[in-house]
């Protein structure tokens, strides 16, 4: 009540606050007193004075100048005024007269700018038709599906603003036809008279009327009453419209006005909620694009085309399908963009609505400057609300008071709230209430109170609910029956559906509730929020609204019953544990399943969560997280965890005794599971609505459930091996590596025997190269990984005694669990260390290996490798077979310069062994004396000393295959003198092939030509001299007398020769007595032209052999060689004879001459061979032996002759 210093708010205002004021601009109310008032309560801002002058000075150079620019679009959230200033733009451009003022008079007190009001003085002064027009209201039902929709509507509104018909643009055709014929009276006149309706009132009944618009058709214009049928009949298929054919009416109606005025004419089209009536559809955006262009091109700027939307119109653009790139153009044709903000709302409302008298403002300022601290207290948010707008200072608490600052801005996103999520009804799509509407609504409520108070936000809903939709109000009604529930639970109810739909920007927490339920300036806050969080557990046990986080969120009847279903779905407890044992995992490891504990180790390990392992168990520790469900009913004391910790190998964490992680997670799968059992029903809208909102309030359920997993894990309590541990750190996830670190350094006792680590094969190989593996720490040098090898040679040799066979993996897999844990490259290392030291020794593949085996690294390394590689204890080899290898190798190769260790003098000796069989040379290096090639010169030779070389080759052979250091060392101790007996016979072999060879084969060679003389040499110091030859080369070792050969070969050379001169005289003589028979023939016969130097040349080669040949056999055959060289030249001779013969007789004549063929038959082949004639019978004998032969020598038309 009004107090002795107070004021009524109802008393602060300069205007009445219940006076009528028209909130909402409407399309098509244009009555005097409307338009009167419209003008009248048009505040201009700063920010619509910019866009004034941003309009009238685009708009002026359009008249000033041809442009394609004369597209306008005005933007801004729904209630912002931008219809009202579409409006406002309609009467200044068309020069609107009220009460006999022009409209742009009633801004000469509102605007100081004169540019911007001769501007606006300029536009209403020039002849100019004005389409003013809501586009969803012009359009059919079903235009929006037709991708010319927009033209069809700007031709409508066209046509009705010059008379035509708008609903049937054939006849509206026909009507501007007879216009521009100058017959449109005289029609519509005749068409009265005859069917005595009006035109215009009748022509939307035009089939009907059709007979009566023949009849007056065929009347008063060009027509036949057969054509005017026709017309009639046709008309409305064979119209057709296209933007082109719509820019050139709108081009031809312009020059028709202007040439009636004589001056220029424009047409705007101003058309409201253009942006709305599109939404996303390319299709109608790109006929507006090209609308908006053919009539920029057509008219050059004397048309235009001004539209409104609530966004601009690059964000039409960009999130309509194709983007920016397909409609780039349409932004170019809008040039003018002007968009008007919130901010603008808030001054009209401020200046139109909330202006305070002096009195009053100076009230408010002292009670500003009193309560200014309170003030800002009260209006407390929560920390995850995006900041809110409050009073700056006193003069803003003046002009916002009732009212709080961000009431605007709020009230603006729970109108857009509620419009986009369809739970408006008719009023709100169609604009009929505005935010002027509701500030005054809410003002006119608290308008008897006084001041001190704030109006709630509540207030608010009165407007809201004279737009809601019925099953929205119907909720709220049934809860004001409701009683379990009190008066104030019902205001809570209306606030909670009020900010239903703006979570992003106000959460609905109690804090952010009891805020904007303040309702006076001294209001108790802490007792405002019990007050607020009492009302919240009446309705939310009433299933009115639902509890999701800390936020409250009202429920429609169709969002109870599907929470009702939710509820009742059951899920199994192991699920939700699953769930979160995902989630418990990723937030303390991410993606790792490894913990980290240093640069080089990373430990995997198990993972438990309650009773319940995930997935197989193989590692050596692990982490166990007992939920509260584990505890459930049974809360296990600290000496109870530590006792269950003390026989794992876990890291045990207990999380704290609160459910609301699990219950966030079962309420977000028992959505899931709703989703998932309905998704394929067919539902309402709004279900379909509920589902889409329950599935985006099911992942902010798991997102919270993840938060407060992570506060659990900060506040959890951890053991280790019974042990619980005092972590101060807050993060989980470094709490948890702290207690891996403890849990890995209690059982992984022998981590840091190895203190220089092996990282690559590289440092593996370096092993086996280098001399020492000591290291300098402290300055003092020690050994390297001591007591690592230690524990590596007490395990293998363990091995050993129990006959148990260590490979290479065995001893991996050994020294890489507890509680070693050591890197598969450090064993390896200290593995080769110990083999490189000669400790171990290692056998791969039955054989063993050696220091320089290029493979050694990959044995111990490769997967497919270590389970081969057989790593034994060396047995150390004694001095005296060391000294025995030394030896021989001295004694054999003259070597002594050999290692001392044991590998080094095995490999040593092979290698030289494997130098004298396979790759010894001469002094010179070039030539090959090893015992392999040797030993290949008996392929073809009989040399002495075969069966040495083959035992020393055997022997070495031996020797080289051995690859156990032990059998090594003992086998030269068993084959010592073998040895040695090689070594000093193979002297004498290899002296032979060095300096003897070549006399013992000039020996073999005489040897040979005496063998191919055998039955010839019958000389017995001859035979004498050959034996010697041949008791020599047969000798086993003859090599102390192979001096002797070259004398026994030269007297052998000697005596031979003779005999071969002895033997070979006789056959000289017969040459040349063949020679001279051959010479006799040719003179004879006159051929010794054509064949003296032939016969004397092939009887010389013959001649020349025989004095250089080596073998009597050889020399004794080449008499028969040299008779039948005789008989084959005398043939050819007979045979040129007797064709010269033939050439003679014939001459000129074609006369066939007899020719008989010519046989020479040698005297010796008659009379071969030696013969005795003792008696007359021998010569009878003898005779008819040579008749046989001649006659069968003798054929028809053949002579011999015998040579």
């Amino acid at each position: 009540m009004k107090g002795r210093d107070t004021m009524l708010i109802k008393e602060l205002f300069q205007k009445d606050i219940n006076r009528n004021i028209q909130g909402v601009v409407k399309i098509g109310q244009d009555t005097t007193d409307v338009i009167r008032d419209e003008l009248e309560e048009y505040v201009i801002t700063g920010e619509l004075l910019r866009y004034f002058r941003t309009f009238f000075e685009n708009y002026r150079k359009g008249i000033s100048a041809r442009t394609d620019k004369i597209g306008v679009w005005i933007s801004g959230f729904f209630g912002s005024g931008k219809s009202h200033f579409l409006k406002i733009i309609s009467y200044l451009v068309g020069g609107k007269i009220i009460d006999g003022q022009k409209a742009v008079n009633f801004f000469n007190n509102k605007i100081i700018d004169p540019t911007v009001l001769a501007d606006m003085n300029a536009a209403g002064d020039i002849s100019t038709d004005v389409i003013l027009f809501n586009i969803d209201a012009k359009s059919d039902a079903d235009s929006k599906s037709n991708k010319d929709a927009i033209v069809k509507v700007f031709m409508k509104v066209f046509n009705e603003m010059q008379g035509f018909c708008g609903s049937m643009p054939w006849i509206a055709d026909l009507e501007r036809k007879m216009t521009i014929e100058g017959t449109y009276e005289s029609f519509k006149a005749e068409f009265e008279r005859r069917s005595g309706s009006v035109w215009e009132n009748a022509r939307e009944d035009f089939y009907f009327e059709s007979d009566t618009i023949v009849d007056a058709l065929s009347a008063t214009q060009k027509m036949s009453p057969e054509a005017a049928r026709h017309w009639c009949e046709t008309s409305e298929a064979n119209y057709n419209l296209d933007i082109a054919t719509f820019a050139k009416r709108v081009r031809e109606y312009i020059e028709f006005k202007s040439s009636l005025t004589g001056k220029k004419h424009y047409v705007i089209f101003l058309c409201d909620e253009m942006g709305q009536y599109m939404g996303a559809d390319g299709n109608l955006l790109l006929n507006l694009q090209t609308v908006v262009e053919n009539l920029g091109i057509e008219c050059g700027g004397r048309a235009w085309v001004i539209a409104t939307g609530q966004e601009d119109i690059s964000s039409i653009v960009k999130e309509t399908k194709g983007g920016r790139d397909a409609f780039s153009k349409i932004i170019g044709r809008f040039d003018t963009r002007l968009s008007l903000t919130s901010a603008n709302v808030d001054e009209v409302i401020k200046k139109r609505l909330l202006a305070k008298t002096e009195s009053g403002a100076d009230k408010l300022r002292l009670l500003y400057r009193e309560k200014s601290a309170i003030i800002k207290n009260l209006m407390a948010f929560s920390p995850d609300t995006p900041e809110k707008k409050l009073y700056e200072n006193e003069d803003d608490f003046v002009n916002v008071y009732p009212f709080i600052p961000y009431h605007f801005r709020l009230l603006q996103e729970v109108f857009t709230g509620i419009r986009t999520h369809g739970a408006s009804g008719k009023h709100l799509s169609e604009g009929e209430r505005s935010l002027l509407n509701a500030f005054q609504e809410a003002a006119m409520q608290y308008s008897n109170y006084s001041d001190g108070i704030l109006i709630p936000f509540d207030a608010f809903y009165h407007t809201i609910e004279t737009f809601l939709d019925h099953n929205i109000s119907k909720v709220i009604i049934q809860a004001e029956d409701n009683s379990r529930l009190e008066a104030y639970d019902i205001r809570i109810l209306k606030l909670l559906f009020m900010v239903k739909y703006i979570a992003n920007c106000l959460p609905a927490n109690i804090e952010n509730l009891s805020t904007l339920m303040v309702e006076e300036i001294d209001q108790d806050k802490l007792e405002l929020k019990k007050k607020v969080d009492e009302s919240l557990r009446r309705l939310e046990n009433e299933k009115l609204i639902t509890k999701n986080g800390s936020q409250f969120v009202f429920l429609t009847n169709e969002e109870q019953d599907v929470n009702r279903e939710i509820r009742e779905i059951s899920i199994e407890r192991s699920v939700i544990i699953d769930k979160v044992g995902n989630e418990l995992l990723y937030t303390l490891f991410g993606t790792n399943s490894k913990y980290t504990y240093d640069d080089r180790h990373d430990f995997a390990f198990n993972t438990i969560i309650d009773d319940r392992p995930r997935g197989q168990q193989r590692e050596e520790i692990g982490i166990r997280i007992l939920t509260p469900y584990y505890a459930y009913g049974n809360d296990p004391s600290t000496t109870e965890l530590s006792m269950l910790s003390m026989h794992e190998n876990n890291v045990l964490v207990v999380l704290p005794n609160d459910m609301s992680f699990l219950d966030e997670m079962e309420q977000a799968l028992q959505i899931d599971s709703y989703i998932r059992k309905n998704s394929d029903r067919e539902e309402t809208k709004a279900i379909e609505d509920i589902k889409t909102t329950k599935a985006r309030e099911s992942q902010q359920r798991k997102d919270r459930s993840k938060e407060l997993i992570v506060d659990a894990l900060t506040r959890a309590d951890i053991y280790v091996r019974g042990v619980k541990c005092e972590i101060r750190e807050n993060v989980p996830r470094l709490r948890i590596a702290m207690a891996f670190q403890t849990l890995i350094e209690s059982i992984y006792t022998k981590l840091h025997y190895i203190n220089k680590p092996f990282l690559t094969t590289e440092d593996l190989r370096r092993i086996l190269v280098q001399q020492s593996n000591q290291i300098e720490m402290d300055g003092i040098s020690i050994i390297s990984n001591k007591l690592a090898i230690e524990d590596m040679i007490a395990f293998i040799t363990n091995s050993s005694y129990k006959n148990i066979s260590t490979t290479m993996r065995s001893v991996l897999e050994y020294f890489g669990k507890v509680p070693y844990g050591w890197k598969d490259y450090d064993i390896a290392g200290i593995v080769l260390t110990l083999f490189k030291n000669q400790t171990l020794r290692l056998e791969f593949g039955g054989r063993n290996v050696e220091v320089s085996d290029a493979s050694v690294v990959d044995y111990v390394t490769k997967r497919d490798a270590i389970d081969r590689l057989i790593i034994k204890i060396r047995i150390k080899i004694s001095q005296s077979l060391i000294n025995n290898a030394k030896e021989l190798a001295r004694e054999l190769w003259g070597y002594t310069a050999m290692p001392n260790d044991e590998d080094g003098i095995m490999a040593s000796f092979k290698n030289k062994a494997e130098n004298e069989l396979y790759k010894a040379k001469d002094s010179t290096g070039q030539k090959d004396v090893s015992l392999s090639a040797l030993l290949a010169f008996y392929d073809d030779h009989r040399y002495p000393g075969k069966r040495i070389l083959e035992k020393g080759i055997k022997l070495l052979k031996s020797i080289i295959e051995i690859n156990d250091v032990k059998v090594f060392f003992d086998t030269l101790q068993d084959l010592r003198e073998d040895l040695l007996d090689y070594e000093e016979d193979v002297q004498d072999v290899k002296k032979f092939f060095a300096n003897q060879r070549t006399i013992f084969d000039n020996a073999m060679k005489e040897l040979d030509i005496f063998e191919a003389n055998r039955s010839y040499v019958l000389d017995q110091k001859t035979l004498d001299i050959v034996s010697e030859l041949d008791r020599i080369t047969h000798m086993q070792s003859p090599y102390s007398q192979i001096h002797l050969l070259p004398d026994l070969v030269g007297q052998f050379v000697n005596c031979f020769a003779a005999l071969l001169q002895t033997e070979c005289e006789p056959v000289m003589m017969d040459i040349k007595q063949d020679l001279a028979i051959t010479i006799g023939y040719a003179e004879e016969n006159g051929l010794t032209k054509d064949f003296g130097e032939k016969i004397q040349t092939s009887f010389a080669n013959l001649l020349d052999r025989l004095d250089h040949v080596n073998n009597i056999y050889e020399g004794i055959a080449m008499r028969t060689e040299s008779d039948r060289l005789k008989q084959r030249l005398i043939e050819q001779m007979q045979a040129e004879r007797y064709n010269n013969l033939v050439k003679e007789e014939q001459g000129n004549y074609s006369v066939e001459v007899p020719v008989r063929k010519m046989k020479t038959i040698s005297m010796r082949s008659l009379f071969s061979g030696s013969t005795q004639i003792t008696n007359e019978a021998d010569i009878e004998h003898l005779a008819a032996e040579v008749t046989r032969k001649l006659k069968e020598a003798l054929d028809e038309n053949t002579t011999i002759q015998i040579v």
